[in-house]
This record gives structure tokens, sequence and C-alpha cells, in this order.
């Protein structure tokens, strides 16, 4: 026999069906058990994925919303912050006048009391000077007529008819 050289890239029939026959039993063998569990967990790895981005975009669209209705509660509170400041503004120009007036109203009475006052006063000071006048009149009335009426005893009696007249009186 001759010793046969071994060439690895010449096929021999013998090596070629073996190899074939342990090549399709190992296909068969990891079809059955490597490629379909292998399978399964891609197509479950994929729809995890799916999963996970269709729930990225559900947060991102609630996210969206959520801030849409934040921007929503911070314009409506700037638009509360703006009425009450304009509410207060309003108050405060109300008290404000409201105080202007009752110090309007007090000065007014203050100035028709004074007003009041001197005028009284002044009635006052011409009731005295009337008084103390029409005293003086009488003194020196009574001075005069006492000096004319000194000896006359017609002027007498009517002295004394007046007074009794003044004292009925």
């Amino acid at each position: 026999m001759i010793l046969a050289k071994f060439y690895p890239f010449i096929p021999e029939p013998g090596l070629m069906i073996w190899t074939i026959l342990i090549f399709s039993l190992f296909w068969l063998l990891m079809s059955r058990f490597a490629f379909k569990p292998i399978a399964k967990a891609l197509r479950e790895r994929e729809d995890d994925i799916q999963n996970a981005l269709d729930e990225a975009t559900k947060a991102r669209q609630e996210m969206a919303n959520l801030k849409s209705e934040h921007q929503k509660l911070l314009d409506e509170a700037k638009e509360e912050r703006s009425n009450i400041l304009l509410e207060a503004k309003e108050a405060a120009e109300a008290y404000r006048k409201e105080q202007k007036a009752k110090a309007d109203e007090e000065f007014r009475i203050k100035v028709d009391s004074a007003l009041e006052e001197i005028e009284n006063r002044k009635m006052e000071a011409m009731v005295t000077i009337k008084n103390d006048a029409g005293t003086m009149a009488l003194d020196i009335a009574e001075k005069i007529l006492r000096k004319e009426l000194k000896g006359n005893a017609e002027q007498e009696a009517f002295v004394k008819g007046l007074v009794d007249d003044i004292k009925l009186n």
C-alpha cells in the first residue's frame, strides 16, 4: 500500500460523508437546543426593547402634558398674583382716599368749630363792650344828671318816677 499523502484541502469521499453527517447532526442538535432558545431570547429582548421604547414615548408624552399643565398653573399663578396686587393697590388707594376724606372732614369740623368759637368770643366781646359802654354811658349820664338835678325839685320828681318804673319792670 502506498502511503497516501494527507492533504487537508483535498476532500476524500469518506471524510466528506462523515463531515456532512456530523455537521447535519450538529446542526439538528443546535437547531433544537440552541437556535430556538436563542431566537426566543432575541424575540423577548426585542419585545422588551420595544416595550421600553413605548414606555419612554409614553413617559415623554406625560412629561410634555405635565409641562403644559405646569406652565398653565404657573400662568394662572402669575395672573392671580397680578390680580392680588391690583386689588391691593385698589384697596390701598381706597383706604388712602377714605383716610383723606376723614382728615378733610375732621379739618372742616375743627375749622367750623374754631370759626364758631371765634364768633362766640366776638359776640361775647361785643356784649362785654356794649355792657361796659352802657355802664359807662349810665355813669356819665348819672354824673351829668346829678350835677343838673341838684336843687331842682321838678327834676328830682321826674327821676323818682323813672326809678319806680325801672323797679316795676
